[in-house]
């Protein structure tokens, strides 16, 4: 029987289609509010912090802008007062009623920033509080995992990107290719991928750079919907110790663009890990990619820049399978809910 989450993962073409129509629009807006700015900081918790991930490497990579990660906590407990009169923060959060996210994008404003919203509820109390806002149109989305919610933010972070490009069109031409691209992905084969990630007792998953963001939501994805034990780290981190400890026994899931400076160190990293007694289980990359996974799952074929737009679509589906497969209901994984309050009494 079909889940609301692969239904909902199913809806994601026709979910890049309307938003990259309903965003690209408003280029010229969100240029004029960068304008004289010079750093692009994003406040997230849980999925819309992987977004994030995803949109500060993009802007950095593609456009120079210099990005980086708010820690919500600074506003809402330490109550610190900086100067951001050089930044734009964006908010991100597809409800738009995350009390934190709503707390942090009002202290930002307080302290000089312009102020961007991504969410996907246009009337929601972070939509309406901000300079700006980048509404996505993934449609009302049920299933507790974010889906198409997550996949919407890309597109937002990738429309914010192009808006300050002096030549956005290599990049639209590559976001032009992604609903097709998906649509191709929902129905390469997962099953193998699923079975070694269900006959492992530990997982780790592993990507650098701009695919970082969709790895760790891979990661997170795996942990709160089948309830695996699951840690996502960056390449360069797994490097810094922690694969001293990967053993026989253990899965490494991997996820690489198609091309890319970090291509090639990710396909050592495969060998390594094999060697180390992992079964290495891949997502996209190229021939030498896939020759060093024990197994490979196709990914996008788009470029580094809208290469994780993609490979998500892939990862999702390995989770919903994997969650039916443990007996689990996707939809509703336990102990979690849609709307989230980090701190309720802030």
């Amino acid at each position: 029987m079909s889940t609301q989450m692969a239904r909902e993962i199913a809806e994601q073409p026709d979910a890049v289609r309307r938003t990259l129509a309903a965003l690209r629009p408003q280029r010229d807006a969100v240029r004029s509010l960068l304008r004289g700015r010079r750093r692009v900081l994003f406040a997230a918790r849980g999925s819309s912090d992987n977004a994030a991930i995803y949109g500060r490497y993009l802007l950095e990579t593609q456009a120079g802008v210099a990005g980086g990660l708010v820690s919500p906590s600074v506003a809402t407990h330490y109550r610190s007062r900086l100067d951001l009169s050089d930044c734009v923060v964006v908010s991100v959060s597809q409800s738009g009623a995350t009390e934190e996210i709503v707390a942090t994008q009002e202290w930002a404003r307080s302290c000089g920033a312009a102020t961007l919203a991504v969410t996907n509820v246009a009337d929601s109390p972070l939509a309406g509080a901000a300079d700006l806002s980048l509404v996505t149109q993934a449609g009302a989305e049920v299933a507790v995992p974010a889906t198409k919610t997550y996949l919407t933010q890309l597109v937002a972070m990738a429309v914010l990107t192009a808006s300050v490009l002096e030549d956005p069109g290599p990049l639209d031409a590559a976001l032009d290719r992604v609903p097709g691209e998906i649509e191709r992905l929902l129905d390469v084969p997962v099953d193998e991928a699923v079975a070694a990630l269900r006959d492992t007792a530990y997982t780790v998953v592993s990507g650098r750079g701009l695919m970082m963001g969709t790895a760790l939501e891979t990661a997170l994805k795996l942990e709160e919907t089948c309830q695996r034990p699951v840690r996502g780290y960056s390449y360069a981190d797994l490097r810094h110790g922690p694969i001293a400890v990967v053993t026989q026994g253990m899965t490494a899931l991997l996820l690489a663009a198609p091309d890319g400076p970090l291509l090639e160190p990710l396909v050592d990293l495969a060998d390594d890990l094999a060697s180390r007694g992992a079964r290495v289980v891949g997502i996209g990359g190229d021939a030498a990619f896939a020759r060093a996974c024990a197994v490979h799952v196709a990914g996008p074929d788009l470029t580094e820049a809208a290469a994780p737009l993609g490979a998500i679509v892939p990862g999702q589906r390995i989770v919903e399978g994997l969650a039916r497969d443990l007996g689990l209901d996707p939809d509703r994984p336990q102990g979690l809910a849609k709307v989230t309050s980090t701190d309720p009494h802030s």
